[in-house]
């Protein structure tokens, strides 16, 4: 018997039901985790917020940190072998905010050592979305890039990754996440009204090739359609309107060709963080039972890095 956060119904965090569940012994192929550490992310409660056409109920959460405690037969993680007790961390599974779960072996990989259980369960949503806003825009070593929303956990992801390639990018920030900007590599310039003309001022004759949006507000929009020439180099992950009525790209998770490139992804990230060259910034770890809270104080949208939940 396991403890795990369901939604029953749509609606707000307030709504969903912690609730006593089984955890099916681990069938071929399958492994069972005792989560140590759930990420949270705002996908968590937009994918029960409004009716989507789901099944419900829905568990909830998409990645967790842990450790094996049983093993379908001839079953391999996503990493290679494994045996009870090794650590792991799981991405692109469903019911993730629970005390145990079994899942496709297949999400599961070799939990990064630097790690520690909170920021490994902060991983690979952040960081599989961060790769793939800069391979659908297709920045190149040498290049200049604005990025919306740079001291989040998405943005910091994306300054890290950038940094590895010799990108340089210019994210917008309020001006107390500068350091945290600057840190991870990035050129910060603060938003709000006249950020085109701040962005000339810092760049001269530079050109921005290429724009990533993690804010999605209407200014980080026409900024980047102000600045870039490609439409094609223009990429959001909170604004598929503005990219429908602008000609401009959106990716997310549930996308058929975004979930491709990011099961893709996540050995290399992993591969980053053992070697300790991408780190995961944690803000604040909360109860397992406090799920709710964590996730209003997500939605207040200056959390100042990851937040887990702790069984």
């Amino acid at each position: 018997m396991a403890r795990q956060w369901i939604a029953r119904r749509a609606g707000t965090p307030a709504t969903w039901e912690f609730a006593d569940v089984e955890v099916p012994a681990p069938g071929p192929g399958e492994v069972t985790i005792r989560v140590h550490a759930a990420g949270v992310n705002p996908a968590d409660g937009k994918h029960v917020a409004a009716e989507n056409g789901q099944s419900w109920p829905v568990a909830i959460g998409y990645e967790v940190s842990g450790e094996i405690v049983a093993l379908g037969p001839d079953t391999v993680i996503g990493s290679g072998p494994a045996a009870i007790g090794d650590e792991v961390v799981a991405f692109r599974i469903a019911g993730g905010y629970a005390t145990a779960l079994t899942v496709d072996a297949a999400t599961a990989f070799h939990k990064p050592s630097p790690l520690t259980h909170p920021e490994a369960a902060n991983l690979l949503l952040t960081g599989t979305t961060a790769a793939e806003m800069l391979h659908v825009v297709e920045a190149k070593p040498g290049e200049t890039i604005l990025l919306h929303g740079a001291s989040g956990a998405v943005g910091v992801a994306v300054l890290q990754l950038a940094a590895l390639r010799g990108i340089h990018v210019i994210g917008t920030a309020a001006e107390t996440s500068f350091d945290r900007v600057r840190r991870f590599g990035g050129e910060p310039v603060v938003y709000g009204p006249g950020l085109s003309e701040r962005l000339a001022a810092v760049t001269g004759d530079v050109p921005i090739v290429a724009a990533l949006d993690a804010v999605g507000t209407d200014e980080a929009i026409d900024v980047s359609l102000a600045v870039v020439s490609d439409r094609h180099r223009i990429v959001t992950i909170v604004n598929p309107a503005r990219a429908r009525q602008d000609g401009f790209r959106w990716i997310a998770g549930a996308l058929p060709d975004s979930a491709r490139f990011r099961d893709e992804a996540r050995a290399g990230l992993v591969a980053a963080a053992q070697a300790d060259t991408l780190v995961v910034p944690v803000a604040r770890t909360f109860p397992l039972s406090e799920a709710p809270a964590a996730l209003a104080l997500l939605a207040e949208g200056h959390p100042g890095g990851a937040l887990a939940l702790i069984p």
